[in-house]
């Protein structure tokens, strides 16, 4: 048996993602023994297959369009194309690798207090096992994450699909791709890949980001298929096979079944936490009927002394959300259970184009919870910011209590969203009212500057403001 198992730790960390690297930090600040376990390419999802790469390669098709878009402005011609996908692709590698290093394997010798071993975790009656071996630890914490989920179309598993892995990995740029999903992924790479030259076509059984308002959705169906993306909603799936030359995936539209081809089809049907083959329930940790590890508000689970936190919870999968959680777990497993998990005033953000970003409740979660609903909608034609960028693509909803003028919520579709969600976080965390958010001085001709404009619309015609007037 190896000295890392014969020795006792204060704190496991079961993981060596965002989460874990947030929880043994925390422990090992607070002069906590910790032991980082860690099963395949250290970092996790964000900074490897996920947040990372697929953000910088999304900048890259924004450059792409945005020279051919400038023709939006009179007497402007713009023009950029694709000279070399592999570069592009080496490129995204690249950072990647240099962010692991930097913000992962370069850390760990600089906290004393953490020792990393690479193996598979489990559980058995007595405790926690690395590869087999016992390893000693007062307290556990779990944060596995999760992989992508694969939807049980009939064929699914006798073609070579791809995930958001394995897209961003093609060193050939597809010429046509079927993206099965509308969420956040699917509709961040479908734009990307689209924007790059492939012929996309996104299915859904739904609608597009079925967690935002009903406006933008739909606001952002149109926006895609502008830009030449085949949107297909309200559809379920047959089958799906491989063809000489791709995929064929059969449909039904309204009891109409009509085929769908395609050189690649990626799939974007959500994401399944890392649980199986780890004895979890067997060694007493209740799970969701999906695999994710239940906790409560303190992020402890139903077994004493064992704790779980970021995206294997199955709750707030953004990865700042994870790191927010482990956080919590570690000083909680430390200190005896103080601190509570609050996601009342959580920003999420797509990273499309325009960009979507939300904070508190949508109008008929409001509804949901017995509040007398209110709601202003600006769109970005009445902002004198799009109105100078001459991209009027978007609008900002507003929702508050009509009772109390109290904020609930609000999500902005703009194409610098994500830069101003955070101005609603604060108001909701502060409790601000409509009427406060639309009395408070912002700097003209920036996007942040529609929540302005938003809040005065619940009392206002916005249209018919001067410019500053507030």
């Amino acid at each position: 048996m190896s000295d890392c198992c014969r020795q006792g730790y204060d704190l496991a960390v079961v993981g060596a993602g965002s989460a874990g690297f947030s929880a043994a930090i925390t422990a090992a600040e607070q002069g906590a023994n910790v032991a980082l376990i860690g099963h395949g390419t250290i970092g996790g999802t964000c900074v490897n297959v996920g947040c990372v790469p697929s953000k910088t390669m999304i900048r890259a098709a924004e450059a792409l369009h945005g020279a051919g878009s400038a023709a939006r402005f009179p007497g402007l011609t713009g023009e950029a194309h694709i000279n070399d996908w592999r570069s592009l692709i080496q490129a995204k590698d690249d950072l990647v690798a240099s962010l692991r290093q930097k913000k992962y394997v370069d850390l760990l010798p600089e906290y004393n207090g953490i020792v990393y071993r690479e193996g598979r975790a489990s559980f058995n009656g007595a405790g926690l096992l690395v590869d087999g071996e016992p390893i000693r630890a007062d307290k556990i914490i779990v944060a596995t994450g999760t992989s992508p989920a694969i939807p049980p179309i009939p064929g699914i598993e006798q073609i070579p699909y791809l995930t958001s892995t394995s897209a961003l990995e093609l060193t050939e740029l597809p010429l046509s791709l079927l993206v099965i999903g509308g969420g956040y992924i699917g509709c961040e790479l479908a734009q990307m890949f689209a924007r790059a030259g492939t012929r996309v076509t996104l299915v859904t059984r739904s609608r597009l980001l079925p967690e935002a308002e009903p406006e933008i959705s739909e606001a952002l169906t149109s926006y895609f298929r502008a830009e030449g993306i085949d949107v297909r909603t309200g559809l379920s799936y047959r089958s799906i096979a491989r063809i000489e030359r791709g995929v064929r995936l059969s449909i039904d539209v309204e009891g109409e079944s009509e085929d769908l081809h395609a050189q690649h089809v990626l799939v974007t049907t959500g994401r399944v936490p890392n649980t199986a083959g780890m004895g979890l329930a067997e060694a007493g940790i209740e799970l969701t009927p999906d695999g994710a590890v239940t906790v409560d508000d303190r992020m402890r689970t139903s077994k004493t002394g064992v704790y779980a936190a970021g995206d294997v919870t199955g709750q707030d999968q953004f990865v700042y959300m994870a790191a927010y959680g482990a956080r919590i777990a570690a000083s909680n497993a430390l200190n005896g259970d103080s601190l509570a998990y609050d996601n009342s005033a959580m920003p999420w953000v797509v990273f499309t184009d325009p960009q979507l970003a939300g904070v508190g409740l949508t109008e008929a979660e409001a509804r949901a919870r017995g509040f007398a609903v209110k709601t202003s909608i600006a769109p970005l034609d009445q902002l004198p910011r799009a109105l100078a960028a001459r991209d009027t693509r978007g609008l900002i909803k507003l929702v508050a209590d009509q009772e109390t003028d109290l904020l609930l919520g609000g999500q902005i579709l703009a194409p610098e969203g994500a830069d101003s969600i955070q101005t609603l976080v604060m108001a909701l965390k502060h409790g601000m009212t409509a009427k406060e958010l639309g009395d408070t001085i912002f700097p003209y001709l920036t996007t942040v500057e529609g929540l302005k404009l938003a809040a005065q619309g619940f009392t206002k015609d916005v249209a018919k403001l001067s410019c500053c007037a507030g």
